[in-house]
């Protein structure tokens, strides 16, 4: 089949601090999110002179894309749209069809299943065809791909630098990490006959195939970010509490690996490299934080190799048994069911 373009499709964020609040009233719509949170959530971004570093680096990886792209003969033009902020989707959308698209491939920057790691981004392209109307181009959504070779061969390396930034210390303990979720997003994640809870058995899938390329044999996997109210539960042990416990086993050195996440979303370099280092810091425990990949030369040849799949019928590479999922049209969900809409302050890029 063929494709006019690839359209880049992300999360958003706020590019200087006039723009946080918006951004923010965005990500939050319609969940009766109460101002004081949404004003403590700014202060994240303030600290870092209100800038996401997330459209950056998705411009980077988008350059790098169409390089790559470009070396092997492709031609197919990379569009950029944002779910929370600008370029919004449907802007881009609209572009596309003035541009003449017709037909495109769809790139979401998340490597899991689940309502907002893939349900969601379907919202996101039925929403963007229906404020275009008649004309709007037809979009074919990329798998995921989080049992991907090159994806996980980069974890790995970032893995063992971060463990050689650390020395051979005894005591070093790898800690995986990824985006909390309610539990109930999480029993509802993947198709209904699968038996649910997809997004948190493919994290565990992928921390399980980093640490086997990147030859660590005892880790641990843990969650971050979690934003919603304490009466409701979610994925756990959060890893900040995570360290006070590794502290009290006795482990003196932490990598911290955030394999949920495909680029450093403010979550990581909040949750992480301050909150989470702080905590380490205040124990006495040397830290180091893995990187996330989409900085990797190969991750262009990822996404290059996920295009080709449709282009030219290339065979998918992947580590796991998983089924290849989140590959849909026009927003439709890959089964009936699958990824039920669970409401919840989502990641803030």
């Amino acid at each position: 089949m063929n494709y006019d373009a690839l359209l880049w499709l992300s999360f958003g964020g706020p590019e200087g601090p006039d723009d946080v609040m918006p951004f923010l009233e965005n990500v939050t719509r319609g969940r009766g999110v109460p101002p004081e949170r949404l004003a403590e959530v700014a202060e994240h971004y303030h600290h870092f002179g209100g800038v996401s570093p997330i459209n950056r680096l998705n411009r980077e990886a988008i350059a790098a894309v169409e390089k790559e792209l470009a070396a092997q003969g492709i031609e197919l033009p990379v569009y950029f749209g944002n779910r929370n902020w600008h370029p919004m989707v449907e802007d881009t959308v609209a572009r596309m069809k003035a541009d003449g698209v017709r037909r495109a491939l769809v790139f979401p920057t998340s490597a899991y299943g689940g309502y907002s790691a893939c349900r969601q981004y379907d919202e996101d392209i039925a929403r963007a065809r229906a404020a275009v109307g008649d004309g709007a181009p037809e979009l074919v959504k990329l798998r995921q791909f989080f049992d991907h070779p090159l994806f996980v061969a980069s974890f790995a390396d970032a893995v063992r630098a971060a463990h050689a930034e650390l020395g051979e210390a005894e005591g070093t303990r790898t800690v995986f990490t990824a985006h909390s979720v309610p539990l109930s997003a999480d029993v509802t994640s993947g198709p209904p006959a699968e038996g649910g809870n997809r997004y948190s058995r493919q994290i565990a899938e992928a921390a399980r195939l980093v640490a086997a390329e990147a030859g660590v044999a005892g880790y641990d996997v843990v969650w971050q970010s979690r934003s919603g109210p304490p009466q409701v539960p979610w994925l756990e042990p959060d890893i900040v509490d995570h360290l006070d416990t590794l502290h009290a086993k006795g482990v003196t050195s932490v990598v911290v690996c955030p394999v949920g996440f495909v680029s450093d979303h403010l979550e990581v370099i909040w949750d992480l490299d301050n909150e989470a280092a702080e905590r380490a810091g205040e124990l006495g425990m040397r830290f180091a934080r893995a990187a996330t990949p989409n900085g990797d030369p190969r991750f262009a040849e990822l996404v290059v190799e996920l295009v080709r799949e449709h282009t030219a019928s290339a065979q998918a590479r992947k580590l796991s048994a998983f089924p290849a999922a989140g590959d849909t049209a026009n927003g439709d969900p890959c089964a009936v069911g699958c990824c039920a809409a669970v409401r919840r302050p989502s990641q803030a890029g």
